[in-house]
């Protein structure tokens, strides 16, 4: 009889039952997997429950997805001291000057999550393998689609482990080898693409029910991902076959809701608390807080100490990411995702219509977001990562929770409140993948489709009256320019580390409170506690132990 521990705990039978913000397991129920995947429910407890570990992938509280180090790396957003919050032991500096060590406790707790929620992969592939479809009160072919789903849910974590720590380890058993080897980039690169087109052909197409989950869509967008990025991953382009892959989403083989995938008539639509309606939503971490109080667990990063008061919700925050000065003017004022996406100036409750009053410096007085990070309350002209103050930084408002009280102005109280998604994929981001891809292949002139996707994107951002002087021509897309649209589209989104790599700006180029570092800072060091365990772990280029 196996000795593996099935823990059931409070995963219960449908995915938004839990969360992974406290992932402090506690084995609230303990079953041999001999006695387990017996009926139907039970296998889909078991399929489903990597996606309960997938909220640590996106700024949870307390912990360090991939998503961290993704974004407060690059140049777009930074998490600086402000007052008496925010020092953290100096971890946001480091990610924000690349002084990163190999001691992190970050980047260990981004490498152990992923790495968990493989194996929360691999537990229930082996057990599906290993049993009759009847045994288990499924069909042959629901056996089939369960595995494939879990086998690339499983390369999705290999992706985003080998985008930030390059050579890893491949693991497709339980503790089967228990101290395993690293493997090159390449040989991780070829195992991701191969799991996804064995396997992509075996899954559902993207739907309703599958809204949260691996669907044929989202395979379709990480081998996107994969070949656009496979030129630094492998050192090999594949800009033709991140074109083909694109295709088959735009073209709609992928599915979509109702069976269309389409881009949505506006900018809003893929991050509001019915986002989940969304054509253009390919891959998310669903929320459900209205039924099961699963709710999304980003809010603590971006919310300030009095957001509740701003948006008329029940969720306050740490006062911590904000826009890296100079960011919020990269956006015209007539680009609609500046005053949709971001928000700046005197803040007003919600309720009320009053001033939002401060907490902390601005403790009585009214709560300003400036596009500046120093001291203003004593005339202090220091502008570093050292230096913000609770009002310091333009912020996240790009994801809507809708509200829980009525507004001054009459706005309802919202039924759908604090059920917001978190998108991996979208369309959007589809679009711009196919535009580069032509316009590499064409030695960096842009095409004309890729001048056109890029359009058919950015149009919704500005009004009719404004669009004529704000779209592109094949000689104003340039790859530097293609670039700083991708920033001022997919921010907070978790690919700006990734494009500037891609584009050869994340270690030459400078940003605020920032200078060019070292080439070998393009990857993350092996965290050496992990190291400490394994040996067999090889360190990056660059770093202590290499």
């Amino acid at each position: 009889m196996k000795l593996k521990i099935f823990k059931i705990g409070l995963i219960g039978l449908i995915l938004s039952v839990t969360s992974c913000t406290d992932l402090t397991e506690n084995a609230y129920d303990q079953m041999l997997t001999d006695n387990f995947y017996n009926n139907r429910n039970e296998v889909l407890s078991a399929v489903l429950r990597p996606y309960t570990h997938a909220n640590a992938w996106v700024t949870p509280s307390g912990q360090d997805g991939w998503w961290r180090p993704a974004e407060l790396s690059a140049d777009q957003l930074a998490w600086p001291t402000k007052g008496r919050h925010g020092e953290d032991g100096g971890k946001w500096k480091r990610l924000h000057y690349h002084t990163w060590t190999v001691d992190e406790g970050g980047l260990n707790n981004a490498w152990r999550l992923m790495f968990w929620g493989m194996g929360l992969c691999n537990d229930p592939i082996e057990n599906l393998e290993s049993r009759e479809s009847a045994s288990m009160g499924i069909s042959d072919s629901e056996k089939a689609a369960f595995i494939a789903e879990l086998k690339v849910l499983r390369a999705f974590h290999y992706l985003k482990l080998m985008d930030l720590f390059g050579n890893i380890p491949v693991v497709t058993q339980v503790g089967v080898p228990t101290q395993p080897e690293t493997m090159p980039r390449e040989y991780v690169f070829r195992f991701i693409e191969t799991e996804i087109l064995e396997n992509v052909g075996a899954l559902p197409a993207l739907s309703s029910e599958m809204m949260g989950r691996v669907s044929k869509a989202a395979a379709y967008a990480m081998l996107v991902e994969l070949y656009l990025n496979a030129e630094v991953w492998t050192g090999e382009a594949r800009w033709d076959d991140c074109i083909a892959a694109a295709d088959k989403l735009i073209n709609g083989e992928g599915g979509g809701q109702n069976g269309v995938m389409a881009l949505d008539p506006n900018i809003t639509d893929q991050f509001v608390n019915t986002n989940h309606l969304s054509k253009e939503v390919i891959f998310s971490i669903a929320y459900d807080y209205t039924r099961a109080n699963f709710q999304p667990s980003w809010t603590g990063e971006f919310f300030h100490f009095k957001q509740r008061e701003i948006y008329g919700g029940g969720r306050n925050g740490n006062n911590g990411i904000v826009l890296i000065p100079g960011v919020y003017s990269t956006y015209q004022d007539a680009d609609l995702r500046k005053k949709e996406w971001l928000l700046q100036g005197a803040q007003f409750n919600f309720g009320t219509g009053e001033p939002v009053l401060g907490s902390e410096e601005y403790n009585g007085k009214p709560l300003v977001f400036v596009d500046e990070i120093r001291r203003i309350s004593n005339n202090g002209t220091s502008s570093t990562m050292s230096d913000g103050e609770e009002n310091s930084g333009i912020r996240f408002n790009k994801y809507k929770l809708g509200n829980q009280v009525q507004g001054h102005d009459g706005t309802p109280i919202d039924e759908d409140y604090n059920n917001t998604d978190w998108n991996i994929y979208r369309l959007t981001w589809v679009y711009f993948a196919k535009a580069e891809a032509l316009i590499r292949k064409n030695n960096g002139i842009a095409t004309a489709e890729a001048v056109e996707l890029i359009n058919t994107c950015k149009k919704r951002a500005f009004t009719e009256q404004d669009w004529s002087s704000h779209a592109y021509k094949t000689s104003s897309l340039t790859l530097d320019e293609l670039l700083a649209e991708r920033g001022r589209e997919f921010i907070f989104e978790g690919f700006r580390r990734n494009d500037l790599i891609r584009f050869g700006k994340f270690h030459t180029a400078s940003w605020w409170d920032h200078q060019g570092s070292d080439a070998t800072k393009t990857l993350f060091p092996i965290p050496q506690q992990q190291r400490d365990m394994n040996p067999n772990l090889v360190q990056n280029t660059g770093y202590p132990g290499s």
